[in-house]
C-alpha cells in the first residue's frame, strides 16, 4: 500500500485502531456475507488475475475501503487511494499515468480506489473511462449514494455494482471483540466489560469504523473499560435503553402516542432517544410508515408519501444523515390532521371475513376472460362505469351477505372532509343508504 510517510514516521505516529484492524483477506472480513461467499462475483474476481472495475455502494462504516484494500492485498496490486472530496481531474490523470507507467515497467497492476466517487462531476468521472476501458487499473469506487443517480452511465455500465449492507449488532460485536484481543489491536492489554461492549455496539449504529474509534478512545482513558469510560470517551451520556426490554417498548409507545397527540416536540424527543441509544433506524422508519396510514390516513394523504420517502432515504444513506429524514417525517405526522378511519375500515372488513361473512362474488363481476367463462354466465350484465356519466353506474358490487355492511366511515378532519362528502353521495347512489 502506498503511503506518504516512511516507516520511522509510522512508528512515531501509530495508525488508528480502525486502520490497524483492517482485514488482510476476504475470510477476515466481518459481515457482507452475501458478497463474500464461495462463488460470489467478488470472490471470483479477487481470485482471478484480470483487472476489474467495481462500485461499492453502502452506508458509512460497512467496509467499502476495507474491501478495496483486501482486493489490493490479496492480488498483490499497488493500492492508490483518491478522495473525490479533494481530488480533481489532474489528480485522477496523474494516478492513471503512474499506474500505466508501473504496469509497463514492472507488469504490476494498480488498484485505484476513489472514495466518495459520487462527489466527482461528469468531467472528473469521464477522466476515469479510458483507464477502465483499457484495463490500465483495477478501478474501485465507493459511494454512499445511489450510483444510478450519481455516476455516469458509461462508467457504471463497465463496472460491477456491489451493494453493502449495514453491519448487524453481532457483526459489530465481533469486530470489537477481535480488536480487543488481536495483536494488531489492543492485544489483550485492556478488558472490555460486557455492558461497555453492548454500549459500543449501540453507539456504533452498524458502523464498524465508528465502533473501533470509540473503543480506541476509551482504551486511551483506561485499561478497564466500563460503561462510564465509554461515556467519557465519546463525550455523551449513555442512554438507558434496552432494545430487548421495557425501555424499547416504552419509548416506541410514547413516540407513537406523541405523534398521535400532535405533540411534535415530544415525538422528536423520543426519536432522539432512540437514535442516541442505537435503535435500528429502519425499525423507527417502519413505525412511522405504519402510523401514517393508521393514525393519519386520508386526513392527509401526503403523510404516507413522506413516511415512505423517509424510510427509503434511511435505507439509502443510513445514519447520521438519515436522522434528518426521520425528523422530517415525524414532524409531518405529528402536525397532520388525524383520522383512524382507514385502520377501522380494514379491521371491520377483516372481522366480518373471519366471522364467515363472505358470500359468492356476483356473477357479473366474475372473470370472463378465460375460455368457457361465457358459458358459465360470468360477466353477464356487467356495466362498465366509464360508459356512464361521472364514471358511476348503479349495480351490485358486494356479495349479498355484506351488502348492508358499512366499513369506511370517514372523519371530517383535514383532507378527509371532502372525501367524506363524496363517499356519502356515492354510497347513496349505489346502495340508496
Amino acid at each position: 500500500m502506498e503511503s506518504l510517510f516512511d516507516s520511522a514516521a509510522e512508528e512515531a505516529t501509530p495508525q488508528p485502531l480502525a486502520v490497524r484492524m483492517r482485514p488482510r483477506t476476504l475470510d477476515e472480513v466481518i459481515g457482507q456475507r452475501h458478497l463474500l461467499g464461495p462463488g460470489t462475483p467478488l470472490r471470483r474476481l479477487v481470485e482471478s488475475e484480470a483487472p476489474m472495475s467495481l462500485f461499492l455502494w453502502g452506508p458509512p462504516g460497512t467496509g467499502k475501503t476495507t474491501l478495496a484494500y483486501v482486493v489490493s492485498n490479496v492480488t498483490k496490486r499497488r493500492f492508490v487511494e483518491i478522495s473525490a472530496v479533494s481530488a480533481g481531474v489532474k489528480d485522477v490523470r496523474a494516478a492513471i499515468d503512474n499506474a500505466r507507467r508501473e504496469l509497463g515497467m514492472t507488469g504490476r497492476q494498480t488498484v485505484l480506489f476513489v472514495d466518495e466517487v459520487h462527489r466527482f462531476n461528469k468531467a472528473q468521472q469521464d477522466a476515469l473511462l479510458p483507464a477502465v476501458e483499457n484495463r490500465w487499473v483495477t478501478f474501485i469506487g465507493a459511494t454512499t449514494e445511489n450510483p444510478f443517480f450519481s455516476v455516469i452511465s458509461p462508467l457504471l455500465s463497465r463496472s460491477l455494482l456491489l451493494t453493502l449492507e449495514s453491519l448487524s449488532d453481532d457483526d459489530v460485536r465481533a469486530v470489537l471483540e477481535r480488536a480487543v484481543s488481536d495483536p494488531r489491536g489492543l492485544d489483550g492489554r485492556a478488558t472490555l466489560a460486557p455492558e461497555a461492549l453492548e454500549q459500543l455496539v449501540r453507539l456504533a449504529g452498524g458502523d464498524a469504523r465508528r465502533s473501533l474509534t470509540y473503543l480506541e478512545a476509551a482504551a486511551l482513558l483506561s485499561d478497564d473499560i466500563a460503561v462510564e469510560v465509554v461515556e467519557k470517551a465519546v463525550d455523551k451520556a449513555a442512554v438507558r435503553y434496552d432494545r430487548q426490554g421495557d425501555q424499547h417498548y416504552d419509548v416506541i409507545s410514547a413516540f407513537i402516542k406523541s405523534m398521535r397527540g400532535s405533540d411534535a416536540d415530544a415525538a422528536l424527543h423520543y426519536l432522539a432517544r432512540m437514535i442516541e441509544a442505537g435503535e435500528d433506524p429502519r425499525f423507527i422508519a417502519r413505525r412511522i410508515v405504519i402510523f401514517a396510514s393508521e393514525d393519519v390516513g386520508l386526513a392527509d394523504p401526503t403523510c404516507l408519501q413522506t413516511a415512505v420517502a423517509a424510510a427509503q432515504a434511511v435505507q439509502l444513506i443510513g445514519l447520521p444523515e438519515g436522522q434528518i429524514n426521520l425528523a422530517h417525517a415525524v414532524i409531518h405526522c405529528a402536525m397532520a390532521p388525524k383520522s383512524n378511519a382507514v385502520v377501522k375500515a380494514i379491521g371491520a372488513a377483516i372481522g366480518d371475513v373471519r366471522r364467515g361473512l363472505i358470500g359468492q362474488v356476483p356473477g357479473h363481476l366474475r372473470d370472463a376472460h378465460y375460455p368457457g367463462a361465457a358459458k358459465l354466465g360470468h360477466g353477464d350484465g356487467y356495466k362498465y362505469p366509464h360508459d356512464f356519466d361521472h364514471g358511476l353506474v348503479r349495480q351490485d358490487y358486494a356479495p349479498e351477505q355484506i351488502r348492508d355492511r358499512r366499513y369506511y366511515e370517514p372523519t371530517r378532519h383535514g383532507a378527509e372532509a371532502p372525501v367524506a362528502d363524496r363517499w356519502a353521495k356515492i354510497r347513496e347512489f349505489l346502495r340508496g343508504s
